[in-house]
């Protein structure tokens, strides 16, 4: 919500509050859905500012252990210290989940950013912030956590909120921080006029004014964050994880709507290496959402999940299903598995850049002719959100530049270090960066397949990725990394596509020697980063880790989500630009 003493940086900048409580982080294994949220976030141009609950049980457990200890008359000022635990345990761990998964994230602790309360111990109300160094932390981060619950006291030292206090802690980083919003991700995708757990009639609001969700919320939000917000005007969503769909509170007239349809989705894997394999552990963590078919593999002996595998596949299509993730690897057989499962109308995540490069057209034909889904977002940047930067821009793309192969970039930053080739080969396969057969990663053939790819999402235009001039790392002299350095610079594989114009472009990959301050330089290990310049002349930048398992599986997953979202009929597919939502 924009007030008209907004900063300039939050002007440039979409924030968004994302509360996180106990009835979405029961246990240390609902991370990474939480994780999942954050990153859609992220990938629709947000900043995010992740407010987090202690894990389900873990508040009552500490008051308990107070009171066993303490006494009955144990002091407010102690109990609160323990109290406070919870909260600063799982904002650490959340931090931890999402560099996992390759965002930029950090945790900032009560004291960290003068946070302060006034009031008792065990029922305060936020008073302060420094929220200069809180917006430090977010210009330089994708996701700043804070626990909520807890803040600083000028005389009891450290306090809490009362029962529900992370509500209040997200409403009042909104409100001193000028975010659009505030998201409240609870276990229910709205607020209902009845509990819907008891009467499957119950009518979810899609609006509300503060004073009806006080009324009608019961419970659900702590009625001083309700009251917070309305004083600061504070617009409040209320939403399920994953959910586009949530009740809007603010000074509005209450509206109803019909609640999403809730469908458990058929989904076919097809390849489980370490990319499929994360995959599949996102896709089993969410049983409610999906019912995982046979995965395809080459050895099913050699898996022991809890899914059937099979070496088949008809008979990893053969049920029909509604979303289909291939990550075969190759180019062919891939292609023809995203062309079968187009046919019969499924929704296709991908990030096979090899096969999109190479039959563009004819995948795309096939997903309007059938009526499917075609998404790709991991296939170039892993989880570098390039493909949605480029959908989001308005105006026109002049150039694509970056350091878009984290394989490559891993290598150089080891040369770099005075590693032998061959040392630095074997460490990235080790790790899961680079392949069996490094050949693409190092002759510069991934960068050029994704380079069109971009070439098609920026301009519209087709190029073929074998009349992409491309150089080799295996061609560079052994100590040419480290003699960079010495002149004060960094040896990288950059890719650059630009339009030309005739509206045709010019696509290259090189080894480029660049100073260090240049924004493609701060790209490290398996790090990739974009720069987008648009016909204003502004540039976009883009950053993310474009390799591993856990960032390239979180950007799958997130299209997987967004295909799910499709099928139940609240998102737009092939092509379209993304739906978002705007105070």
């Amino acid at each position: 919500m924009s007030r008209p003493d907004d900063k300039p940086e939050v002007q440039a900048k979409r924030l968004c509050i994302l509360k996180f409580g106990s009835s979405v982080l029961e246990r240390e294994e609902d991370y990474p859905k939480v994780v999942a949220e954050i990153y859609r976030h992220v990938r629709d141009g947000e900043k995010v500012v992740a407010v987090v609950s202690a894990l389900a049980g873990e508040t009552d457990a500490l008051l308990a252990q107070a009171h066993r200890v303490g006494g009955n008359a144990a002091p407010d000022g102690l109990v609160a210290r323990l109290a406070r635990v919870g909260e600063l345990q799982s904002a650490a761990l959340l931090s931890l989940a999402l560099s996992k998964a390759g965002l930029r994230a950090c945790t900032l602790d009560p004291h960290e950013m003068a946070l302060v309360a006034e009031g008792s111990p065990l029922d305060s109300n936020l008073a302060g912030l420094d929220s200069e160094s809180v917006w430090a932390r977010i210009n330089e981060n994708d996701a700043v956590v804070v626990p909520g619950f807890i803040a600083d006291h000028a005389e009891h030292g450290v306090v809490t909120l009362g029962r529900g206090g992370t509500d209040l802690s997200a409403v009042f980083f909104a409100d001193r921080l000028n975010a659009h919003r505030v998201r409240l991700v609870k276990d229910v995708d709205g607020v209902y006029d009845q509990d819907p757990a008891r009467n499957a009639r119950a009518e979810r609001f899609s609006q509300m004014s503060y004073a009806e969700a006080e009324e009608a919320s019961s419970g659900l939000i702590q009625v001083k964050a309700i009251h917070a917000a309305d004083e600061k005007d504070v617009l409040i969503e209320v939403a399920a994880l994953g959910s586009l769909e949530a009740t809007t509170i603010a000074r509005l007239p209450a509206a109803k709507s019909c609640p999403p349809r809730s469908e458990r989705l058929k989904v076919a894997l097809l390849g489980c290496g370490s990319v499929g394999g994360g995959v599949l552990q996102l896709l089993l963590a969410q049983p409610e959402l999906f019912q995982v078919g046979p995965v395809l593999v080459r050895t099913p002996v050699e898996h022991n999940e809890n899914v059937v595998f099979t070496q088949s596949l008809n008979d990893a299509l053969a049920d029909d299903p509604d979303v289909v993730i291939e990550l075969v690897g190759g180019t062919e057989l891939a292609a023809d598995a995203i062309h079968s499962a187009l046919a019969r109308g499924a929704q296709v995540v991908t990030a096979n850049k090899a096969a999109l490069a190479r039959h563009w057209d004819s995948l795309h034909a096939c997903a309007a002719r059938h009526g499917g889904g075609l998404r790709f977002s991991a296939a170039v940047g892993g989880g570098a959100p390039i493909i949605e930067t480029l959908r989001r821009i308005t105006g026109d793309v002049v150039s694509v530049e970056g350091v878009m192969n984290g394989t490559c970039n891993y290598l150089l930053s080891r040369l770099a270090e005075g590693w032998t080739f061959e040392d630095a080969l074997s460490a990235a396969q080790r790790l899961g960066f680079a392949e069996a057969d490094p050949t693409a990663d190092v002759d510069g053939q991934d960068a050029a397949d994704k380079l069109t790819v971009l070439a098609r999402e920026a301009f519209g235009v087709a190029l073929q990725p074998a009349l992409v001039p491309k150089a080799s790392l295996s061609d560079l002299k052994p100590r040419a990394a480290l003699e960079a350095l010495e002149r004060g610079e960094v040896l990288k594989q950059v890719g650059r596509v630009r339009l030309l114009p005739d509206g045709s472009v010019e696509a290259e990959v090189q080894l480029a020697s660049l100073p260090l301050d240049h924004p493609l330089a701060a790209a490290r290990d398996e790090e990739n980063r974009f720069l987008v310049t648009d016909s204003a002349g502004n540039v976009h930048d883009v950053f993310g880790k474009g390799a591993g398992r856990w960032p390239t599986a979180t950007a799958v997953f997130a299209d997987v989500m967004d295909a799910q979202r499709a099928l139940l009929g609240r998102r737009p597919v092939v092509g379209e630009k993304s739906v978002r939502l705007r105070a």
